[in-house]
């Protein structure tokens, strides 16, 4: 609805519902304007060649342009702080921890509880799974430059940062597969840093582990250094890429 995705998590139903809110604001303010516009066309319209008398320093209306636009303002960026702490709130409730890696030009997927990895190439894209219902929590490490971890989906994106560890956390709560991507350009593979992710049951999720697990696909995988924030979460641990 207005051009953007039904939320499938639960932290983007806050989104969601700020967006439509923005709108409704939006058209309100839209309406007052282009009423006024129309009222001031009809009533003031020019009846003669006599120019209309001419009105300076109105300071009620004056007022009223200036304090107006204020209140609009403030309301929206109550609104807009409220749910971003919201949604940056991390309560360290989470069923799940994943360590997500974004690097020149792929990404990989820790998953810290499991001590497993998942990561892919420009030919066969890296895949994400998480487990329906159960809330995750996000740490994002670059060991390179500036990149960006997107789901279109999920209604939310927050910047991979070197030396710099974000976190977020999100519940999903429908089923599928949803494309993911990097939002910040980062170089000339840019366009090639895309990844999905799959919403699975429980079921799913832990059999999708156990087979990392089976392939070899065991500790940390690394791209570059190792941020404090993310060195103490596992033991084992697999370089690729640059030192640690």
């Amino acid at each position: 609805m207005l051009n953007i995705p039904n939320p499938t998590t639960e932290q983007g139903k806050i989104i969601f519902d700020l967006w439509q809110g923005s709108w409704v604001a939006a058209w309100a303010v839209g309406a007052v304007v282009w009423g006024l516009i129309l009222w001031a066309a009809i009533a003031y319209r020019r009846r003669s060649d006599t120019a209309p008398p001419q009105t300076r320093y109105n300071l009620p209306i004056e007022a009223l342009y200036t304090v107006a636009p204020l209140i609009v303002i403030a309301v929206l960026f109550a609104f807009t702080a409220r749910d971003q702490n919201e949604i940056l709130k991390v309560t360290n409730d989470q069923k799940e921890r994943i360590n997500v890696v974004g690097f020149r030009w792929n990404w990989t997927f820790n998953y810290l509880d499991e001590n497993v990895y998942d990561t892919g190439s420009p030919v066969q894209l890296p895949t994400l799974y998480l487990p329906v219902d159960q809330k995750v929590k996000f740490t994002l490490t670059s060991p390179d430059v500036i990149h960006s971890f997107w789901v279109p989906d999920f209604l939310f994106k927050m910047d991979v940062i070197p030396g710099k560890a974000n976190q977020f956390e999100l519940t999903p709560t429908k089923l599928g597969t949803y494309a993911g991507r990097c939002a910040e350009l980062c170089g000339v593979g840019h366009s090639r840093m895309l990844f999905q992710v799959k919403v699975v049951s429980e079921a799913d999720f832990q059999a999708h582990i156990a087979n990392l697990s089976s392939i070899g696909q065991v500790g940390l995988l690394e791209t570059g250094r190792v941020l404090d924030a993310v060195k103490g979460d596992t033991q084992g641990r697999t370089t690729i890429g640059g030192s640690s």
